[in-house]
């Protein structure tokens, strides 16, 4: 495994591999260690894997917003001296993500956004997520990674769910107010102006952020790929990881031929 450096503002991250930079932004109650099925990635490019604040190892549990979320992971880059680099979020991480283009856009070199979204409307806040947010807060904390297990998973397997499990770290106050932050996100101004390489992946059966949103998001950004991974959940990253990482590779490799 391998070791994590922290940043001058407290950011641990994971940094290795070499050609051109990819970070990997983790979803909501996830952490860094979560994208190990995708480090073999590290063959081809400079993995750069932070934790969002509050989350996994990050102490800092001031100021969770998905603004300074963004602001962490530029100043990251800076103190790296990277210049630009793939940017890829998961979903609260894809909404970071399309943050990261809204504060520095020369800093992305492309975007890969996933089982994302960049707004809800009034009524389907209440649908997706403050109803889930007052069960979440209703079931004891042994009950709630399987709760959100039973959110995010297509397959039902002993293996996979042993690996979800390893992949969330809960930690109550944090996860709140990073859910409270989601649902402030209103890219809707954002997304025409996106200019560079855009790929966006949906999952078939994705009951948290269903594909439509994704595909909403592909019809505002002009020149976006759109791909729907058949048979997964949310964590297609998990689910199908040997056809998720081909994927991240097909597309990360055309924009280095296009380059």
């Amino acid at each position: 495994m391998e070791i994590a450096k922290i940043s001058k503002l407290g950011i641990p991250y994971l940094h290795f591999g070499a050609g051109e930079s990819l970070v990997l932004i983790h979803g909501l109650g996830q952490y860094k260690e979560g994208w190990q099925h995708q480090f073999e990635l590290a063959d081809q490019f400079e993995l750069i894997i932070p934790d969002l604040r509050g989350h996994g190892e990050c102490k800092r549990t001031d100021g969770i917003t998905i603004q300074n979320f963004a602001a962490d992971i530029i100043a990251l880059l800076k103190e790296l001296e990277i210049e630009n680099a793939h940017i890829l979020g998961l979903s609260m991480g894809g909404a970071v993500a399309q943050e990261i283009y809204r504060q520095a856009p020369s800093i992305c070199r492309s975007l890969m956004l996933i089982s994302t979204f960049h707004y809800f409307p009034k009524k389907l806040k209440g649908l997706l997520f403050e109803n889930r947010k007052a069960k979440f807060e209703a079931i004891s904390s042994e009950g709630r990674t399987n709760y959100l297990a039973q959110m995010a998973l297509y397959s039902w397997s002993q293996d996979t769910i042993r690996e979800f499990n390893k992949l969330i770290k809960i930690k109550d106050y944090v996860f709140v107010e990073s859910l409270k932050a989601c649902l402030e996100v209103d890219n809707s101004a954002l997304l025409p102006q996106i200019k560079v390489p855009t790929l966006i992946v949906g999952s078939q059966y994705d009951c948290i952020l269903p594909v439509w949103l994704q595909a909403v998001m592909h019809k505002k950004i002009p020149h976006s790929q759109f791909i729907i991974m058949r048979n997964t959940g949310h964590l297609a990253k998990l689910e199908a990881k040997d056809r998720f990482n081909r994927l991240l590779r097909n597309f990360l490799n055309l924009q280095k031929y296009a380059g």
